[in-house]
């Protein structure tokens, strides 16, 4: 027991000498100038240590800075600064000629990251590695401390900015493969998206840098506060386990939950992940249920979605879920949506693909103002991606009602989105799913209603597809065989051909847009069309009967409909057999004329939707400008009348102005014939005024008076000359 108190004094003396050595060589004023040295010969940067630089020996061997400095590279500009700092080593390596660094504590660290406009960094020089490596410096640190640090970070090209503030960080081991236990509180500031949040995580970690193996356990992290546009927000991460090997391509996750709830907007939303047990290696993939849950709740919407994933198998390259369901329960306003979709799901890491092999559904939308109060629809089809390619395309089937959908879509181009489509129907009354339009009220005098057009969606539009049905509905019209190839692309819509079978006839043609000043042009032509249905259906008017044709070149434009309306230039023509003018009768009003010739004055009658002009033809044609069609050469051919005649017909205000002129040509039959004998060879002018849904006419009878009387005069002369004809024929015979 002597002899070892003896050798214990020994060493103890020798390590107190040693201690007294060490203290009685340092020069601190030394070793600064031969760090700044150092610093400036292999970085071009200047290290300023303004405070004191002394050994501590308590609890181990360490050396103390105080305020300390690093300029920016070939700068004088301070790049990063701290308060204090103090760095401990091992003593034992000491004795070998080794530093091994043991704890490392920094207070009020500054420092400010900028990535300059072409896109390098202010430490691109501290991150290289040196030419030569010091074999005197083991990288192995029994923890690090770091107390009220601030990052700051700004992008000289975006604008953007970031500050890490109140930042503290304790750390076990530290080395190139250690485990210890790990504390992190920071206060982020951000300006583009604009955030504040307080982070926090906990936990112990695991990892080996030459094997390239990293793992947290115990993991607990929050964020609270605002962070990308989400106000409120209160983001919670829990991990029983977390271990990645990306160089094996190799991942574990056990008892891992995410959640998050805050505000977007207005909407109030709780978002959740449930992940019990994920392994993914190159060789194997597997794992129990993966639940996703997310609840959006809002002043006009609420919304329901759950994706669970189960049965998963494959390898890190190829995953395979063998059952993917997904529950959607929405509602907005009167309208709700529910539906369930089920599919397998695959996935190659290796060639970026993705595929929804077969899925199938059931979606059941309910709203109190559809005519069924509810539609349920059944879905199927398939649906793949390559992600390397930025390509997908799906298919899909429904059915509801009597109507079956089969669509298939394309996709050329992610971003910006190329979309392609052929979407077939057999049939569809897209007025039975509508709601009922509320009672029509006539807006104040002045105002032009809400019907401005915003086509704005349409500039980044690229797509090009073929729509086909085979009955149709919509708006009250009626129509089959539908087909229309669509071309979108820079801001303009092109329909052509355009083209259809309805009211016993056929439409053929063209359409346009221009989201550019809103600019539309539409070129039909109607064949055989049995005219006063359509009109009916389409605008709700009974002015026409009769089969023919129609001709439309037009265009227009606009920021609204009336404003469209009232620009509407171009031409058209009609060409009708067989028909009639509904409102007036004109052979009653013509047999009324003989009663009033005398009275000298214009007559005015309002129209009756039981009167009707019958007619064997009808043409006329229409040149379009400012909204106004102008005619000149209405003609309409009738067994006992023809009518011709000249105006305008104001689209864009919905009024008419036109003169027709009414003759008797024939009195051997028709509407009365025998009773227009003393008009025949008399033309009626017949003027036509007032908006669409309450036309006049009015019968211009004053100047029929002298066209009257100078028709009889020549009738007179007509039979004077006769009797001097037919007494030189007789004459001649004797």
């Amino acid at each position: 027991m002597k002899k070892i108190g003896i050798a214990f004094g020994i060493v103890i003396a020798i390590l107190v000498l040693g201690i007294a050595y060490v203290a009685a060589t340092f020069d601190a004023n030394r070793i600064k100038s031969e760090l700044a040295q150092a610093v400036k010969d292999s970085k071009q940067r200047t290290l300023q240590i303004d405070g004191d630089l002394s050994l501590s020996f308590w609890p181990n061997v360490g050396v103390k800075l105080g305020h300390t400095t690093l300029s920016e590279h070939g700068s004088e500009q301070v790049f990063a600064a701290i308060d204090s700092a103090r760095v401990a080593v091992a003593v034992m390596p000491l004795l070998s000629k080794q530093l091994v660094v043991d704890t490392v504590e920094l207070a009020g660290i500054k420092a400010t990251l900028v990535k300059h406009k072409d896109g390098t960094l202010n430490i691109d020089d501290l991150l290289s590695k040196d030419k030569t490596e010091s074999q005197t410096v083991r990288f192995d640190v029994t923890g690090i401390k770091i107390s009220n640090a601030q990052l700051d970070w700004r992008d000289e090209k975006s604008g953007q900015t970031m500050t890490v503030a109140k930042l503290d960080l304790s750390t076990g081991r530290i080395a190139n493969a250690a485990s210890g236990k790990l504390d992190l509180s920071a206060h982020l500031v951000a300006n583009q998206p604009k955030s504040e949040a307080d982070l926090q995580l906990s936990g112990q970690y695991d990892f080996d840098i030459e094997q390239k193996r990293f793992g947290l356990a115990k993991l607990e992290a929050t964020v609270k506060g605002e962070l990308a546009g989400v106000k409120g927000l209160d983001l919670q991460i829990n991990a029983g386990a977390l271990q990645a090997q990306p160089a094996k391509q190799a991942l574990t996750a056990e008892s891992l939950v995410v959640s998050a709830i805050g505000k977007q907007g207005n909407d109030n939303f709780d978002v959740k992940l449930d992940v019990p047990k994920l392994t993914v290696t190159p060789e194997q993939a597997g794992g129990d249920s993966l639940t996703l849950t997310a609840i959006l709740n809002g002043a006009q919407r609420n919304a329901s979605v759950k994706l669970s994933l189960s049965g998963v198998e494959g390898s890190a390259k190829a995953i395979k879920v063998n059952k993917m369901v997904l529950d959607v329960d929405a509602k907005q306003g009167e309208a709700s949506l529910k539906g369930a979709l089920q599919s397998t799901f695959a996935a190659n890491l290796d060639a970026q693909t993705v595929e929804l092999a077969k899925f199938s559904g059931v979606l059941d939308i309910v709203h109190p103002q559809m005519p069924m109060k509810s539609l349920k629809l059944p879905l199927s089809g398939s649906a793949r991606a390559d992600l390397s390619k930025q390509t997908a395309a799906a298919s899909f089937a429904t059915q509801f009602d009597e109507s079956k959908i089969a669509a298939k879509f394309d996709i050329g181009k992610f971003s910006p989105l190329a979309l392609g489509f052929d979407i077939d129907i057999d049939r569809l009354n897209v007025d039975k799913y509508l709601p009922p339009k509320s009672a029509a009220t006539k807006p104040p005098a002045g105002d032009k209603g809400d019907d401005r057009l915003d086509f704005s969606a349409l500039k980044s539009l690229d797509a090009h597809g073929t729509l086909k049905i085979g009955a149709l509905q919509f708006a009250n019209v009626k129509a089959a065989n539908i087909r229309l190839d669509v071309r979108a692309a820079g801001g303009k819509l092109d329909i052509a051909p355009l083209s259809a079978n309805l009211y016993g006839g056929a439409l053929s043609g063209n359409a346009s847009l221009n989201v550019n000043g809103n600019a539309v042009a539409l070129k039909q032509t109607l064949s055989n069309i049995n005219i006063n249905p359509l009109m009916v259906d389409l605008a709700g008017k009974d002015l026409v009967e009769g089969r023919g044709n129609v001709a439309l070149d037009i265009n227009s434009r606009g920021e609204s409909v009336t404003a469209i309306k009232k620009a509407l230039a171009g031409s058209a023509g009609v060409n009708l057999k067989d028909g009639a003018l509904k409102g007036i009768n004109l052979a009653q009003t013509l047999r009324d004329v003989k009663g009033k010739l005398g009275a000298r004055q214009d007559t005015t009658q309002q129209a009756n939707k039981a009167d009707k002009t019958d007619f064997s033809e009808l043409s006329a044609s229409f040149k379009i400008s400012a909204g106004v069609a102008h005619n000149e050469d209405l003609a309409m051919k009738s067994p006992f009348i023809r009518l011709g005649g000249s105006g305008d017909i104001d689209i864009g205000n919905a009024a008419m102005n036109y003169l027709a002129k009414a003759s008797v040509v024939n009195t051997a039959g028709g509407q009365g014939a025998k009773e227009l004998d003393q008009l025949k060879g008399l033309t009626v002018p017949v003027r036509v005024t007032g908006p669409f849904d309450n036309l006049s006419f009015k019968l211009e009878l004053a100047s029929l008076v002298s066209d009257a009387a100078k028709a009889k005069v020549e009738e007179k002369k007509q039979e004077v000359k006769q009797k001097a004809v037919d007494q030189l024929k007789g004459l001649l015979r004797r």
